[in-house]
């Protein structure tokens, strides 16, 4: 069986007594550590007004990861495009590969990636049905313009009609582009990366539903279009790695227990301690909830996630799995590391080499 390339998501999670600081430090060294085993790409996420998760502004945090590490590619896991204007994503992303050639990504969704409220002020009141409509050609304006030769931009004219045609570059003089991944947990991110001939990951992490289907969609989809070269895509999957199954599930239950809070509108505050989670009783129903979300991650000693990985990449036909590292901290952890999600990384490089 193929071992799959890996690579590592991360939403720079928050823990009790933790300042964004420190949780930017502790996400630095993962990154680090990540570089020093091999691992292909570390990606983070976009994710507004949580005290749970610093991950709010993917191209700040690809900036400062990349220049933290020497070989692993950094990106967007991604940058949610309806809330940003596509010139201001292309001017980031062109100048981020200008300055870390070869090693940056740009992964786009079109989630709002935050509550309503917050998700409001981002667009200014901007009609969100709209904004979504408007994405696949967002999507092509990022291309075009972070493209080398840049994009033709024509106004409208009076009377609704084509007006002044202007060239316009994200960067005045780029030697190349980062690689655009179309990122969704629907059919329509499938359907359009296949389309535009990108590179594309469904959210398996999520809830390990629909997966089959979506690459199903994107490489038939790929065919019909008759691009020329082969769909990429990978697989996502919520990771935990300990010496024991009952220790790995120990560490799994702060993001669990976070996670239940989020699906059942309870407050996602900042994520609690391993003897804080285990010490937090649920009801039968949130209980039942947390079992059935957790179905699909990947959670025990280095063999048994190793090969789970294995069979993961078999299954869907990838050559690479992305893990979210969600190992949570003991309350004598230092504050600047996670040293539960290092861990992870080290057990799974070394079972999988």
């Amino acid at each position: 069986m193929t071992t799959p390339a890996l690579s590592v998501l991360d939403l720079i999670p928050v823990r009790r007594g933790q300042t964004t600081g420190q949780a930017l430090q502790a996400s630095t060294r993962l990154a680090q550590l990540a570089d020093q085993l091999g691992f292909r790409r570390f990606w983070v996420a976009e994710h507004h007004n949580t005290e749970a998760v610093a991950s709010t502004n993917p191209p700040v945090l690809i900036a400062m990861l990349a220049a933290a590490t020497e070989q692993i590619r950094v990106g967007s896991g991604g940058v949610m495009l309806p809330n940003h204007a596509p010139l201001v994503v292309a001017e980031q992303f062109a100048l981020l590969e200008a300055a870390h050639p070869g090693r940056i990504d740009l992964g786009i969704g079109r989630a709002p990636g935050t509550d309503p409220v917050t998700n409001w002020v981002l667009r200014q009141g901007l009609d969100e049905t709209a904004a979504v409509e408007r994405f696949g050609q967002a999507v092509h304006e990022v291309l075009a313009m972070m493209h080398p030769g840049g994009a033709a931009i024509t106004l409208p004219g009076p009377g609704g009609g084509p007006g002044r045609t202007q060239a316009l570059r994200a960067t005045p003089s780029a030697m190349g582009s980062p690689p655009v991944w179309l990122l969704g947990s629907s059919d329509y991110s499938a359907r359009l990366a296949a389309e535009q001939g990108l590179p594309y990951v469904f959210a398996h992490h999520f809830s390990g539903q629909g997966t089959a289907e979506a690459l199903e969609l994107y490489r038939s989809g790929w065919e019909q279009a008759g691009h020329d070269g082969s769909p990429t895509t990978f697989l996502t999957v919520n990771v935990v790695v300990a010496d024991t199954e009952a220790e790995a599930v120990r560490r799994a239950r702060p993001h669990l227990l976070a996670m239940v809070a989020l699906r059942t509108g309870g407050r996602f505050g900042p994520q609690a301690t391993v003897e804080e989670a285990a010490e937090t009783e649920l009801s039968a129903t949130h209980e039942q909830l947390g079992a059935q979300m957790s179905v699909p991650w990947v959670v025990g000693d280095p063999a048994t996630v190793a090969g789970r990985l294995r069979e993961l990449a078999a299954q869907f036909g990838v050559d690479e799995v992305m893990v979210h590292p969600v190992a949570g901290a003991a309350a004598a952890d230092p504050l600047d590391r996670t040293p539960a999600r290092e861990e992870t990384l080290q057990r799974l490089a070394e079972a999988l080499a």
